[in-house]
């Protein structure tokens, strides 16, 4: 850890509860302000939804935390160290799948683990377990181009798990599918967020997917992009998950985060 950062842990011992710790962060690109002295913390164990209009930074900053993009200024502290490039401790889900097409799901899901070097039995046997988490158990042989959009989505986040990284990067995964689908995976979230006991950082333009499947909500506005509110949602799982949407606390926080982001819009 830099001195700095090991200061700022130092100085905010409630900072050693957060898996993640974003400082400062600001990133330009020409003229335009993406993200601009950005600090958010996201707390071990939990699913924060980035919530917010096109162009508020939602994607940068996830990209920021992977290590896929350097910040201009600031600092993102990953479990006490600072982030200078991708690692181990990070996997990211991608919103167009990012497969191999020339590999089976068994290879895809184990890819990761392959390029660790991890031997072939002992990454098999990882993968098929997360295939059959996410429920593609008998699809191991299966390429990409013979499975549905949502199921090649499923393939990604089992290849994000079986990597065991503790913070799960989820850029906009469910945004390809059906509605229908795309509830069936909100509800395999919650699943995943329950049981697996890592952090999941989650971007989405949909306020009522945010609100049902977040411990915590961090809305972005733009120009400049900055936080505007973090909501912490009642425990709605211990409601039961079919019950979540006819909640009115969960119909009134929609609400309520709808006459925030309405005027942004465009």
């Amino acid at each position: 850890m830099s001195q700095t950062s090991q200061a700022f842990v130092d100085a905010h011992p409630s900072a050693q509860d957060n898996a993640v710790t974003v400082r400062g962060v600001s990133k330009n690109y020409g003229a335009v302000e993406a993200l601009k002295n950005m600090s958010l913390e996201f707390p071990r164990g939990q699913l924060t939804s980035l919530l917010g209009p096109s162009g508020c930074g939602k994607t940068t900053l996830l990209k920021i935390i992977a290590g896929l993009l350097k910040a201009d200024s600031g600092e993102i502290i990953v479990n006490g160290k600072a982030v200078t490039g991708p690692g181990p401790n990070r996997a990211f889900v991608f919103q167009d799948f990012a497969l191999l097409p020339w590999a089976s799901v068994l290879r895809n899901v184990a890819f990761g683990l392959e390029l660790r070097g991890v031997a072939k039995s002992e990454r098999e046997a990882k993968a098929e377990k997360y295939i059959k988490d996410v429920g593609l158990a008998g699809f191991e042989h299966s390429f990409p181009h013979e499975l549905s959009g949502g199921m090649r989505q499923r393939v990604g986040l089992a290849r994000a798990l079986s990597v065991d990284a503790q913070v799960l990067l989820l850029d906009e995964p469910f945004s390809a599918v059906d509605e229908q689908t795309r509830r069936k995976f909100q509800e395999d979230l919650l699943a995943l967020v329950a049981n697996e006991n890592k952090t999941f950082i989650f971007v989405t333009h949909s306020i009522e997917e945010a609100v049902y499947v977040s411990d915590q909500i961090a809305i972005l506005l733009p120009r400049p992009s900055r936080v505007h509110e973090i909501i912490r949602p009642s425990n709605f799982r211990a409601k039961g998950i079919d019950n979540i949407r006819r909640d009115p606390e969960y119909l009134d926080i929609v609400d309520e985060i709808w006459a925030s982001l309405r005027n942004y819009v465009e």
